[in-house]
C-alpha cells in the first residue's frame, strides 16, 4: 500500500496527475487527478486505444465541450467517454474545480 497527495502531484504537474503505471507498476487501471484554475479552458480529455473513462465532477460544474454541443456536468456528477473519443473540458466558475478520471483497458467480447 502507498499513498499519493495527488492534489500536490497534481499542482507540481500543472494541473493535472496521472496516477498508473509509473507509480502502480501495473497497465490494467489509472486514476488522473485534475484542477482546473478559474475560467481555464480547453483542456483534452481522450482515452487511448483500446482504453475508456469516467469522468467525475468532484467540485463543479465543468463545461464539456463535446461533439454536437456543450453541456455542464455538475458537481458528482459523470460522463462515460471511450477509446479514441475527445472532448475538451473548462471551468466556468470563478473558482478552481477538481475533477476525477478514472480509466482501464475495457474489455471486447
Amino acid at each position: 500500500m502507498k499513498f499519493f497527495d495527488l492534489e500536490s502531484l497534481a499542482s507540481e504537474q500543472g494541473g493535472e496527475y496521472v496516477l498508473g503505471l509509473k507509480d502502480l507498476h501495473s497497465d490494467a487501471c489509472y486514476l488522473i487527478y485534475g484542477i482546473l484554475q478559474p475560467h481555464e479552458d480547453n483542456r483534452l480529455i481522450r482515452p487511448g486505444t483500446g482504453y475508456e473513462e469516467i469522468l467525475c465532477a468532484v467540485g463543479g460544474p465543468l463545461l464539456l465541450k463535446i461533439p454536437g454541443g456543450n453541456m455542464l456536468l455538475e458537481k458528482g456528477h459523470a460522463f462515460h467517454v471511450k477509446e479514441n473519443d475527445s472532448f475538451f473540458i473548462a471551468n466556468p466558475a470563478d473558482e478552481k474545480v477538481i475533477y476525477v478520471l478514472a480509466g482501464g483497458k475495457h474489455s471486447k467480447p
